[in-house]
């Protein structure tokens, strides 16, 4: 089981990584390239799905969020020994706390920066 003080981590991890690819302009051209994709034939499902995957900060975030646990419980070697179900709830856990960071981030004034 994950400490608190890993899931804290995990959180900002995931917190990180989900501004990288939901806002930060590195990933620019690529979310472009997949408007544009998305633009050429809007009614596909598949296209939809992966614009909002792209766009949403929540839904991104679920996803990095198993992604960035799931790569510290292969590097950690965690998953030995206890149930999926415990780590399904580590991973509400740090996509619970990547949520609140984005939202506090959503809404704080940033008139004085």
């Amino acid at each position: 089981m994950v400490g608190l003080t890993n899931l804290a981590a995990l959180a900002f991890a995931s917190y990180r990584g989900t501004q990288l690819l939901v806002h930060d302009s590195i990933g620019d051209p690529i979310r472009d390239r997949v408007i544009a994709w998305h633009e050429r034939r809007p009614d596909s499902s598949l296209r939809n799905a992966l614009v909002t995957l792209i766009a949403c900060t929540y839904c991104a975030g679920w996803w990095v969020s198993g992604a960035v646990l799931a790569v510290y419980l292969l590097a950690a070697d965690a998953l030995n020994g206890t149930a999926p179900l415990v780590h399904l709830v580590e991973w509400f856990a740090v996509a619970g706390g990547q949520a609140l960071l984005n939202r506090w981030d959503d809404t704080r004034d940033r008139s004085n920066a």
